[in-house]
């Protein structure tokens, strides 16, 4: 992106704030949140890695056509299943590429979160530049509980040069950087404030993000939080959408055909229940998903590390046992 569309989109930014702060008479525009409708089902896609560590671009095609062929409706590239913090910058470009390139008709919202602004900024710019339908981004991590201030600015730099909707990632017991209700208050006067994906599993602190505003998309990260997010119009972005894609997508499939969609979100949850072991830790979703592939390992990239030779056998029962289930 050359300067003057950065400067212009700067300039475009701060008049957005600005014509927040002059008083409630001036039109408000509407929320821009990256997709037709806001209750959709993306996967927490994992990226796929050789033996040798090195970004596996075929599998990620693969996999990007098998979360198509079961029904997600878009994928979240680079997110804590993605192992984004393992990737260099140059990497992560080239990972966004490869998904922006290989659509196949999904969302596909890119994580350029880092612990310092300069390169979420790079990243995020890239992934506008190159298609994405929106971003999810992570707080600073490093430096625990930051100030709302801190915060603040730090996203409102971002708002101010990137112009694609915005969601805020609420992971603290990763990032050790909560997203408060505060803060998303402050950011309010933002058009492309999508929303957030709210990853702490906590029943109560997900219910005041939906009560508070329920004119975003306040994504749940988790299956706990699903019947509050479906019954308020929110949607979902699942690593569990990995392994387990179709049991997930008939949820969301049930929900837009206006029929129950809690018996489908059952058999999910028995699914889980029952061949516990292909979710959690990125290393046995990759080991799960390649089985159900039928094509070459994916690995997981140091400091993580592959299943051992016991759970690959716990994880090849449980993927035989899930193909009698979806």
């Amino acid at each position: 992106m050359d300067a003057t569309r950065r400067d212009a989109l700067g300039l475009a930014g701060m008049a957005t704030a600005a014509a927040a702060l002059a008083g409630p008479g001036l039109a408000k525009a509407a929320p821009d949140l990256g997709s037709p409708t806001k209750t959709l089902f993306w996967t927490a896609t994992i990226t796929p890695c050789d033996k040798a560590g090195k970004f596996d671009a075929g599998a990620f095609r693969d996999i990007l056509a098998w979360q198509k062929h079961n029904g997600a409706d878009g994928v979240v590239v680079l997110g804590t299943s993605g192992e984004f913090p393992s990737f260099s910058v140059a990497e992560r470009k080239l990972i966004a590429e490869t998904a922006l390139k290989n659509k196949n008709g999904l969302n596909v919202i890119i994580g350029p979160g880092t612990s310092n602004f300069p390169e979420t900024l790079e990243l995020a710019r890239h992934a506008e530049d190159h298609g994405a339908d929106g971003l999810l981004v992570i707080p600073p991590f490093y430096f625990n509980n930051p100030p709302t201030e801190g915060l603040t600015r730090y996203y409102s730099a971002l708002f101010d040069q990137v112009r694609i909707p915005i969601n805020l990632y609420h992971i603290p017991g990763t990032s050790e950087a909560p997203i408060s209700i505060e803060l998303l208050k402050s950011l309010s006067q933002y058009p492309n404030l999508a929303g957030i994906k709210d990853s702490s599993g906590n029943a109560e602190g997900y219910a005041a993000f939906v009560q508070s505003f329920p004119q975003l998309n306040m994504r749940t990260g988790t299956n706990s939080n699903l019947e509050r997010a479906l019954d308020n119009g929110m949607g979902a972005i699942l690593a569990d959408g990995n392994v387990f894609t179709k049991l997930c997508a008939d949820v969301f499939a049930a929900y837009h055909a206006k029929q129950d969609y809690k018996p489908a979100l059952a058999r999910l949850r028995d699914a889980q229940r029952a061949v516990r072991g292909l979710g959690g830790p990125p290393a046995a979703m990759k080991y799960g998903l390649s089985l159900q592939l039928g094509g070459a390992p994916i690995y997981p990239r140091a400091p993580l590390v592959e299943v051992a030779d016991d759970q690959k056998a716990a994880i090849k029962l449980a993927v035989e046992k899930l193909k009698d289930m979806a």
